[in-house]
C-alpha cells in the first residue's frame, strides 16, 4: 500500500491577542466583518437571482435582451474596474498609508486622510463624468465595435446612453466603498449591490414594457447606480468629519472588542476602524511607492502646500502626488480592464451567433460565478488588514491572513462549482424557466453554466491573488501581464471554438484563459511584497480539487427529482462527499472548519 498523502501545513497559529499588534483587528472582528458582508452579499446576489428571472419572465432570451446585455457591458466593466479590483486595488493601500500616518502625526497637525480625499477625489469624480459624457454621445459609434452583428442595434444604442451614466455613480461609489472598508467600515459597502439590484428590479416592474421595452433595465440600471452611492456618502461624510481624538483612535475602551463597540461594525463615525493607534513605523517594507512616507514628496496623504517639491516639478506642489498616485494607477487599470475584456471577448464572438447566445452566456455566468462571489467575500474583508500589515511592516500578518483566506476561498468556490456542475439543469430550470424563458433556453443555458464552472477556481485565485500583489501600494506590472496572456488564450481558442462548439465553446475559452492567469499568478508569487509559499498553496489547491471531482459525480448521482428537491440533495450530497474526501487526503483548512463548527466546541468555547 502507498503511504497517505502528507498534510499541508498552512501556517502557524497566530498571535495571542494580547500580543496582537495594536492596529491590527481582532479575530472576532474580522469574522462578524465576514460574516456581515457574506450576508448582505448573499441577500445582493439573491437579489440578482431575482432580477435576471424578472428579465427572464418579462423579455425573454432574444434579441431584445442581447441588445441590452451589450449595454449591460458598461456597467460590468464599470464594476470591476472602479468598485471590485481598479479603485480598491489601489485606494485601500493608500488610506492605509494615510491611517497608519495620521497615528503619529502631531495632533495640532492637518489629517492625512483628509489631505488624500481631497487630493484624489475631485480628479477621480472629474474622469468619470468626463468619460461618462462621452460615452454617451458616441455611443453609437461603440456599439458595433462591441457587438458587430446585432441586430437591435439602434436599442443597444439607448441603453448604452442610459447605462453610461454607471461610470460616474460606480466611481463614487467605488471610491465611498475603497475608503470605508480601510477605515474597517463594512456594513454600507456589502449593502451595495443590494441597493444596485433594488434600483434594476424597481425600475422594470414600473415601467410600462410595452412602452420602455428593455430600456426600462436599463433605467434600472442608472437609478441602481445612484443609490449605490447615496447608502455610503453619509456613512463616509460622518467618518471624515469625526473630532480629532476619535479620529486618532480615541480612548481605549471605545477600541474594537471593548464592551461599548464589540467589533465597532455598527457606528459609523465609531473607532472601530484599523486607523486607530497604530504601529510606530509609518514606512516599512510596504512604502517603496512612497505613498506612506511622511512627508515624502510622492505622498498624497500630505497637505500640497507642505510637501516638498522636486527639480523639475513645474506643476507646483502638488503635481508629485498625482504622479505617484497615477503610477500606481496605471497597472491596476491595465490589469482591471483585462480581465473585464472577457465580457467583451466572449460578445463579441457570441454576437454572430443564433439569437439568445448573448443570453444564454449572461445567465450561465450570473449563477455559475455566485460561488466565486461568495468565495472572494473573505479577501475583501482581509484586504485592508493584509494592506494595513505591510503599511507597518508586518509581513508576518499578511502572510498567515492571506494564506489561509486563499485555501478558505477555494473551499467554498470547489464546493459552489462541484454543486453548479452536478445540478446545472435543475438550478436553471429552478431559476428562469417561466414566462418566455423556456425548456430550449434552460438546457442551452445549462450547458454553457457547466462549462464555466470549470474555470470558477481560477477565477477565484485570480481574485484572491491580485491582491496581495497590489497590497503594498507601489507599481506592479506583473499581474496585467498574467490577465494579458489569459486574454489572448480566452480570445484564440474563443475565436477557433465558437463556430463548431457555439457558447459551449466561447464558456470554454473563457475558463482555459483564466486558469492560465491563475497559474501565472502562482508561480509569481516570490515577485510580491506578501512572502506566501506558492508550492504549499498549490498542493493543497489540488487535494481540495481532488476532493471537489469526487463530490460532484456524488452530487450528479443525487440530483434527481423536481428542482425544488434536486438541487439541495445536490448541494448536500456534495458538501458530505467533499468534506469526507478532503479529510482523507488530508487537505488543508477542512479539518480546522469541522472541529470550529462543531457545536459542543463552541459551546465549550463560550463558557471558557
Amino acid at each position: 500500500m502507498g503511504d497517505a498523502p502528507r498534510p499541508v501545513t498552512v501556517a502557524a497559529r497566530p498571535a495571542p491577542e494580547a500580543d496582537r499588534p495594536s492596529w491590527a483587528p481582532s479575530g472576532r472582528l474580522l469574522a462578524r466583518a465576514a460574516a456581515l458582508t457574506a450576508a448582505l452579499t448573499a441577500v445582493g446576489a439573491l437579489l440578482g437571482l431575482v432580477r435576471d428571472q424578472l428579465l427572464a419572465h418579462t423579455f425573454g432570451a432574444g434579441t431584445g435582451t442581447d441588445a441590452f446585455l451589450v449595454a449591460w457591458t458598461v456597467p460590468e466593466f464599470a464594476a470591476t474596474l472602479l468598485i471590485e479590483d481598479g479603485m480598491a486595488l489601489v485606494l485601500v493601500p493608500a488610506f492605509a498609508a494615510a491611517l497608519t500616518r495620521r497615528a503619529t502625526a502631531p495632533p495640532a497637525g492637518p489629517d492625512p486622510v483628509r489631505a488624500l480625499v481631497g487630493a484624489t477625489l475631485p480628479k477621480a469624480a472629474l474622469g468619470a463624468g468626463v468619460a461618462a459624457g462621452l460615452l454617451v454621445l458616441t455611443a453609437p459609434l461603440v456599439v458595433p465595435l462591441l457587438a458587430p452583428g446585432l441586430p437591435e442595434r439602434q436599442l443597444a444604442v439607448d441603453c448604452t446612453r442610459l447605462t453610461a451614466t454607471c461610470l460616474l455613480s460606480f466611481a463614487l461609489a467605488g471610491y465611498c466603498s475603497a475608503a470605508l472598508r480601510a477605515h474597517g467600515r463594512y456594513l454600507a459597502p456589502a449593502a451595495i449591490y443590494v441597493a444596485y439590484n433594488t434600483g434594476i428590479i424597481t425600475a422594470v416592474a414600473l415601467l410600462d414594457p410595452g412602452v420602455w421595452g428593455v430600456r426600462a433595465a436599463a433605467a434600472g440600471v442608472a437609478a441602481g447606480g445612484v443609490l449605490m452611492v447615496l447608502i455610503q456618502a453619509p456613512v463616509l461624510w460622518r467618518r471624515l468629519r469625526a473630532p480629532a481624538d476619535r479620529r486618532r483612535g480615541g480612548s481605549g475602551d471605545r477600541r474594537p472588542g471593548a464592551p461599548g463597540d464589540p467589533g465597532g461594525l455598527a457606528d459609523p463615525g465609531g473607532p472601530g476602524d484599523l486607523g486607530g493607534p497604530a504601529e510606530k513605523r509609518p514606512g516599512g517594507l510596504a512604502d517603496p511607492g512612497g505613498l506612506a512616507d511622511p512627508g515624502g514628496p510622492g505622498d498624497p496623504s500630505e497637505p500640497a502646500d507642505r510637501r516638498p517639491g522636486r527639480p523639475g516639478d513645474r506643476g507646483g506642489p502638488g503635481e508629485p502626488a498625482v504622479r505617484a498616485v497615477l503610477t500606481v494607477l496605471a497597472p491596476v487599470i491595465v490589469f482591471a480592464v483585462s480581465r473585464q475584456s472577457q465580457v467583451l471577448v466572449e460578445r463579441f464572438l457570441a454576437a454572430p451567433l443564433p439569437a439568445g447566445a448573448i443570453s444564454h452566456l449572461n445567465y450561465a455566468q450570473k449563477v455559475a460565478q455566485l460561488p466565486m462571489v461568495l468565495s472572494l467575500m473573505l479577501c475583501t474583508v482581509s484586504f485592508p488588514v493584509v494592506a494595513r500589515a505591510l503599511a507597518a511592516g508586518d509581513t508576518e500578518t499578511a502572510r498567515r491572513r492571506a494564506e489561509r483566506d486563499l485555501l478558505l476561498a477555494g473551499v467554498i468556490v470547489l464546493v459552489g462549482a462541484a454543486t453548479v456542475v452536478a445540478a446545472a439543469p435543475q438550478i436553471v430550470g429552478l431559476l428562469f424557466q417561466r414566462g418566455a424563458f423556456d425548456g430550449a433556453d434552460t438546457a442551452a443555458t445549462a450547458g454553457v453554466m457547466r462549462v464555466y464552472a470549470l474555470g470558477l477556481l481560477g477565477q477565484t485565485l485570480v481574485g484572491a491573488l491580485v491582491r496581495c500583489y497590489f497590497s503594498a501600494s507601489r507599481p506592479l506590472w506583473y499581474p496585467a501581464a498574467a490577465m494579458l496572456g489569459g486574454i489572448a488564450l480566452t480570445a484564440a481558442a474563443g475565436s477557433a471554438w465558437a463556430g463548431p462548439w457555439g457558447a459551449r465553446g466561447i464558456a470554454a475559452a473563457n475558463a482555459l484563459g483564466i486558469t492560465l492567469t491563475a497559474a501565472l499568478l502562482l508561480l509569481g508569487l516570490r515577485r510580491q511584497s506578501v512572502p506566501l509559499d506558492a508550492r504549499r498553496l498549490a498542493t493543497g489547491l489540488a487535494r481540495l480539487t481532488a476532493a471537489a471531482a469526487v463530490a460532484t459525480a456524488a452530487g450528479r448521482w443525487c440530483a434527481a427529482g423536481p428542482p425544488p428537491l434536486a438541487v439541495p440533495l445536490a448541494f448536500a450530497a456534495v458538501t458530505v462527499a467533499f468534506t469526507a474526501t478532503a479529510c482523507a487526503l488530508r487537505a488543508p483548512v477542512v479539518p480546522d472548519l469541522i472541529r470550529s463548527a462543531h457545536p459542543f466546541r463552541r459551546l465549550a468555547k463560550a463558557r471558557s
